[in-house]
Order: C-alpha cells, then sequence, then structure tokens
C-alpha cells in the first residue's frame, strides 16, 4: 500500500489556511477532498498520521482530527485497522445542483467529442478484421500496415521515418509509462516542464525517478538558462517534453530553441521524450513545423510519442512511439511484462482514418478556433480581471486568476455542477495556486454553462476571504 508523509502532504496542502473564514478542520477537510478527487492523492493510498501532520502543520491534533472525521463521514477517508486512513471515494458520487441539472459538466479533461466519420472507419475496419483472424493477436510492435501509415504521414511532415522506427501502443499514456518503466532506473533525475502533463508525473515517479522541473510561462515561455541547468547539473536520464501546444499553457517551443536544446541533451546524453498528442492541432499558429526530433541530425536524442486520442477521439486507445529501431526492439521486450499489444481492430480503425486525417484536422481546426474565441470572449466579459492568454493552437487555455484560490474555486465550482483541474494539478508540490486549466474543445452552450458556472462560484467566495488574504479588492 502506498504511503503519503506528512511531509510530502504538507507540501500539497501549501496555502490551505488562506482558504477562507470557515472552520481550520473544515478547510483542511476541503482542501484534502480536492487533492482524493483532482487524483493528486490515489486512491487506496495511506495519508499520514493524524499526529504527524499536526505537527508538520503546527496546528492542534484536534483541528486534524476533525478534519479526518469529516472526511470519513463524507467517504472519503477509511479507517482500515493497522493501516490507519486510507483515501477512497464515496460509493455514491455527488449530483450536480446546476439548476436541477443530473451529472456534472467536466472539464476537467482537455478532449473533443469523437470524429462524426469514426463508425464509418469502424465498419471499414470490421469488414477487414477477417483477414487478421488467422493469426494469434499477440503483437508488441503493432500492425505493419498502420506502422507503414504513421511512418509515410511523419516523412510528409519532414521527418524522413521507417516503419521499424514504430511501435503503436494502447494511447499516447500507456507510451509514456512504456518510456519511462525502459529509460529509467531508480535513482535517476528525469527532467520535466513546470507545470506539466500530471498522469506524465506520475509515471515518472512510479519509475521511482526524481523529477527535475524546469519552467514554462506564458508571458516568457520555456526557460532556456533552467533547461541548461537542470542537464548539466542533474544530467537527467530522460526529459519530458511538450513541444507543441503545450499542455496546459497552449504554448509552442520556437525552432531554434529547440535546435540549441536537442544538442544540449546530445553532449550530455538525455534522451528527450516529445509528446506531440496535440502537434498538428494549430489553430492559426503561422507556417508549419516538422516533428520535434527533425531538428537534430542524432535520432537516438529524440523519443516521440503520438496519438490520436485528442485528434479522433479518446475513446480510441491508439498511440504510438517512433524512435530508434534499437529502443523500439528493447521497449518491445519490457512491454511483454505488461500487455500483449494493441487491440487489432482499434489498429484497422486508426489505419483507415490516417488515410483523411488533414481533412480531420481542418475540421477540428475550425471547431477549435470556434471554442477558442468563444471562450475567450466570456472570460472577457465576465472576468475582466482574469488574464487569459490568446493561445494558436491546442485545446486549453491557461488562466492567472490574480489570487491563489484555484483550489479554493475549484471546490466551490463543484457544487455549481461544474468539474475543473485547479491549477496545483499541474505542477509539483503545490504550485500554481494562481493558475485554473480552461478547455475550450466543448460546445457553445457547454463552455456557457460552464462560464456561467464559474461565474456563480467566483462571486461566492467571500469578500472576506479574499480581505484575510490581503486582497482588499471585491471580486468581479
Amino acid at each position: 500500500m502506498a504511503t503519503l508523509s506528512a511531509r510530502a502532504l504538507v507540501a500539497m496542502l501549501r496555502g490551505w489556511r488562506e482558504s477562507g473564514s470557515a472552520p481550520a478542520y473544515s478547510v483542511l477537510a476541503d482542501r484534502i477532498r480536492l487533492l482524493v478527487l483532482d487524483g493528486r492523492i490515489p486512491l487506496g493510498t495511506r495519508i499520514a498520521a493524524e499526529r504527524d501532520l499536526a505537527a508538520h502543520l503546527g496546528i492542534s491534533r484536534t483541528t486534524v482530527s476533525a478534519a479526518y472525521g469529516e472526511l470519513r463521514d463524507a467517504g472519503y477517508l477509511a479507517s482500515i485497522r493497522g493501516s490507519g486512513s486510507v483515501a477512497r471515494l464515496p460509493e455514491r458520487a455527488p449530483v450536480s445542483i446546476d439548476a436541477g441539472r443530473s451529472g456534472y459538466l467536466d472539464f476537467s479533461k482537455a478532449a473533443m467529442p469523437a470524429y462524426a466519420g469514426l463508425a464509418d472507419a469502424a465498419m471499414q475496419a470490421a469488414s477487414e478484421y477477417p483477414a487478421y483472424l488467422g493469426d494469434t493477436g499477440f503483437d508488441p510492435i503493432g500492425l505493419p500496415v498502420l506502422r507503414a501509415a504513421i511512418a509515410d504521414r511523419y516523412t510528409a511532415r519532414g521527418l524522413p521515418t521507417d516503419p521499424d522506427q514504430l511501435m503503436i501502443t494502447i494511447g499516447a499514456q500507456h507510451a509514456i509509462a512504456l518510456l519511462c518503466r525502459t529509460l529509467l532506473a531508480r535513482g535517476d533525475s528525469a527532467m520535466v516542464e513546470s507545470p506539466s502533463y500530471p498522469n506524465a508525473y506520475e509515471a515518472i515517479r512510479m519509475s521511482g525517478a526524481r523529477l527535475v522541473p524546469v519552467t514554462v510561462t506564458t508571458e516568457d515561455g520555456w526557460d532556456e538558462a533552467g533547461f541548461e541547468q537542470a542537464i548539466q547539473r542533474s544530467s537527467p536520464a530522460i526529459g519530458y517534453l511538450m513541444p507543441d501546444f503545450h499542455n496546459p499553457t497552449g504554448l509552442s517551443m520556437p525552432v531554434d530553441m529547440r535546435e540549441r536544446i536537442l544538442e544540449l541533451a546530445a553532449r550530455h546524453r538525455t534522451v528527450l521524450i516529445a509528446d506531440e498528442t496535440m502537434a498538428e492541432l494549430s489553430i492559426d499558429r503561422p507556417g508549419t513545423r516538422p516533428p520535434f526530433a527533425a531538428h537534430t541530425d542524432n535520432g537516438s536524442v529524440a523519443v516521440l510519442i503520438g496519438s490520436v486520442g485528442k485528434t479522433v477521439w479518446g475513446g480510441v486507445r491508439v498511440g504510438w512511439i517512433r524512435a530508434e529501431r534499437s529502443l523500439i526492439q528493447k521497449l518491445a521486450r519490457a512491454r511483454m511484462a505488461g500487455d500483449l499489444g494493441t487491440p487489432v481492430l482499434e489498429q484497422l480503425i486508426v489505419k483507415n482514418l490516417l488515410a483523411e486525417y488533414d481533412t480531420i484536422l481542418e475540421l477540428r481546426r475550425e471547431q477549435l478556433r470556434a471554442g477558442r474565441d468563444h471562450l475567450e470572449a466570456l472570460l472577457a466579459d465576465t472576468f475582466p480581471d482574469w488574464a487569459v492568454p490568446h493561445v494558436d493552437g491546442g485545446l486549453t487555455t491557461w488562466v492567472n486568476l490574480g489570487h491563489p484560490v484555484s483550489s479554493q474555486l475549484t471546490l466551490a465550482v463543484r457544487n455549481e455542477g461544474l468539474l475543473l483541474a485547479a491549477g496545483p494539478r499541474f505542477g509539483i508540490d503545490g504550485a500554481f495556486e494562481r493558475f485554473l486549466r480552461i478547455p475550450f474543445s466543448h460546445s457553445a452552450d457547454e463552455t456557457e454553462r460552464a462560464v456561467s458556472a464559474l461565474s456563480r462560484a467566483w462571486h461566492g467566495l467571500s469578500r472576506l476571504s479574499l480581505e484575510d488574504r490581503g486582497f482588499l479588492a471585491e471580486v468581479v
């Protein structure tokens, strides 16, 4: 059973006392509940003992006991003999109270509904399926026809690729986890962007590696000096990057910086893993850019991850890894301990969709342009004091709220029927309380409902709560 120490929990609770004028035990319980709901405390984790947490927080044990008691009553903690308090979820999830609607409006995920032509592609794949039923179905590398189609697309985009340089995976997250399990050993360093994709953080942590963060901001982009320091001082085994339409900021790394970082990584034998799941989701970025690995002649320094989860549909669990042939073979051997291959039918579906991929991307581009512009206009009208960056691609905007209330706002908006991921979900050790990631991939109606829910929750944050932080201004 995993254990969350008092020291680690305190880091995740940073700023909890500033979360309003409610009793301390209630505020503490709310913050821990959000950590469970957000996945920052995985289900089944034994959390710090009451006495230890009280000592590290500098509060009475009675306060912590009352908070834990409230969480147990609500179903977010369970007391297990010999194991203390263990994180869990209530047996029945609460329902929305948003104007009588049932269920939550989920903006916690950056994704789009399925491509309209998906069913036709599936029907075509089903007609091709019988030709593969004579094989065993166990293949850790992937169907040759799909690998050839992906290789052709990389080549057309400016990165000559052979099918033997590709492995088909069960989505991008599977690819990340497999690479971490193969390339990292316990005690290694892994360079990551901050903020970044939280499930990548977890995959790296599960391999036993130490995270070395490099800052990315909406104002200045990537901290190149931070990259140099991280690589030179830590000699990380890998670096995990999202150079195109970075999640959550939506930024794209300049071409000249890509070349310098790849050269630096090559000198220090750091393998850079570029997550390109959103690389082709340009809305109006000027020009075209080749894949990340096209900016180096050293094929061993850059590994690419791709997927159709963001472009076609998250329910089609097909992704891929592009790397040197030797690494693909190493990954294939390592993969057999966890799974025996990607479903054949889904691979055939993706093979068929790649034939019309440019059409799919153009459709998505128009959908995302409309969604981005609509969200930006709504936020400007409703929250004029928020800093909303204009992005030219991807699925999300990284909003600066102006105050460190992201976790509090995320909890409040749940009561309005809206699910959002708090800013610290994308950071390490509780950072980014001033930020909120908001996707613009939903329909106009859903976006309007989401902004209305945000408005109600924002107005519900008391003036006293903000004045307690020294802000001295009304919530707009």
